[in-house]
């Protein structure tokens, strides 16, 4: 519920500039707004699932956005209900949309788990264990080039230029003499991007393992102190120890526990961190507003 001091469940993730927003509670737009990072860079929003605290604060971002001049589109995806969701709302409230919708809804017919792709990342989606359909999202930023090998090139040739930075990007380029070189001949294998994992609202299950699977940072939802796991089970939320626990068996560098319950105080923190470090030493509980910078694998 939203607390004086305390917002609601809500994760922006910035690359290259692209924003991709994943839950979207009530007052969103007033955290976003703090933060300063800007709505321009906004082009997805993910929803876990259809309870209010995760999904009402998206109609104020969208109005924020269309304050712009040229806004990029937008795309909405989540569980099956959140374009009648979003496009009611617009319906009912009348409010100025300057740029278009795409939605993304979850079938369990698609062919995969892959939901959502661009020139940056790869967004997955797995259903959890909720009182009501609620999905766990993976995203894997895209493969990057091999390490470039100065002297494999002088090998072949290459002027110090253009070229070589074309390599570098994973590009094949011809020589003046006509000779196409490929990136694999002058870089090593391609090495794998940043890997992160949001799950919220949630009974254990085996679905959190392939979200978190070596992700190198998992936002998970610890809602309870091991104390009040009765209140957890008949709510279809996780303590703090049962979070860890999957974050570890999954193989995540490191775990940030969000989405705690109102019943705790901010003085209450510190004992929810100490409770999950006794099974997870690299898991800190997450405050409003923190940013995180997730390094390169390598």
């Amino acid at each position: 519920m939203p607390m004086p001091g305390r917002y609601l469940a809500s994760m922006a993730i910035r690359l290259d500039g692209r924003l991709y927003l994943f839950d979207a509670g009530e007052g969103t737009q007033l955290a976003w707004k703090t933060c300063r990072i800007g709505l321009r860079g906004l082009s997805v929003v993910a929803v876990t699932h259809l309870h209010a605290d995760h999904c009402l604060g998206i109609p104020g971002l969208m109005m924020l956005k269309a304050q712009l001049d040229d806004p990029e589109p937008l795309t909405v995806m989540g569980p099956p209900g959140i374009r009648e969701f979003i496009l009611e709302n617009h319906r009912i409230l009348d409010f100025h949309l300057n740029y278009p919708l795409e939605f993304i809804e979850w079938s369990a017919d698609a062919p995969d788990w892959k939901a959502y792709e661009d020139d940056r990342l790869r967004i997955f989606w797995e259903p959890l264990e909720h009182t009501r359909f609620c999905l766990g999202y993976r995203v894997e930023e895209t493969e990057r080039p091999g390490r470039f090998h100065p002297d494999a090139a002088d090998a072949l040739g290459i002027p110090e230029g253009p070229l070589r930075g074309r390599l570098q990007r994973g590009e094949s380029v011809t020589l003046p003499s006509g000779t196409v070189v490929a990136p694999r001949q002058v870089a090593g294998p391609p090495r794998r991007g940043r890997h992160l994992a949001y799950v919220v609202d949630t009974r254990p299950t085996p679905a959190i393992h392939r979200l978190c699977q070596g992700a190198d940072l998992a936002f998970i939802e610890g809602m309870f102190l091991p104390e009040h796991a009765e209140q957890a089970r008949a709510k279809g939320h996780l303590t703090v120890v049962e979070a860890v626990r999957a974050a570890r068996k999954a193989g995540t560098r490191q775990a940030v526990l969000i989405h705690i319950s109102p019943r705790y105080g901010e003085d209450d923190l510190d004992r929810l961190e100490r409770a999950a470090r006794e099974h997870f030493q690299d898991v800190v509980v997450g405050r409003d507003l923190q940013v995180y910078s997730v390094p390169l694998p390598d």
